[in-house]
């Protein structure tokens, strides 16, 4: 299973991006999916999370209501829109998929850079 993420990229404080994170090598559908994101000197750091079917995603307190996470098993790709996005946000983002949940992430993307800078 390989996962690669897209849509990083150099915003405005206010402004929006949606990260996509493509898996090959296996169904979608089989995996719980969940976007974490590492800044500079800081530990990797769960986001948010999406299950099998999409009727169940989590968020961490600082992504409610900024960041909305979903997933087209169709497409074998889970996104994360974020929205109102602060300079506190910058981070590389990492997408990452596990079968069993709970348990521990199986697969790791190689992220994707987000800046949040005027």
């Amino acid at each position: 299973v390989q996962l690669v993420e897209s849509g990083g990229g150099l915003v405005q404080p206010g402004g929006s991006l949606r990260l996509s994170c493509v898996l090959s090598g296996g169904i979608l559908e089989k995996y719980w999916m969940g976007w974490h994101r590492q800044a500079p000197g800081e530990n990797r750091d769960l986001v948010a999370s999406i299950s099998w079917s999409g009727n169940t995603p989590h968020y961490e307190d600082f992504a409610q209501g900024r960041f909305t996470i979903s997933r087209d098993n169709a497409k074998n790709t889970v996104y994360l829109q974020m929205d109102l996005l602060k300079p506190e946000d910058t981070a590389i983002y990492y997408c990452a998929a596990r079968l069993i949940n709970p348990g521990a992430y199986e697969y790791w993307g190689q992220g994707t850079q987000v800046t949040v800078s005027a």
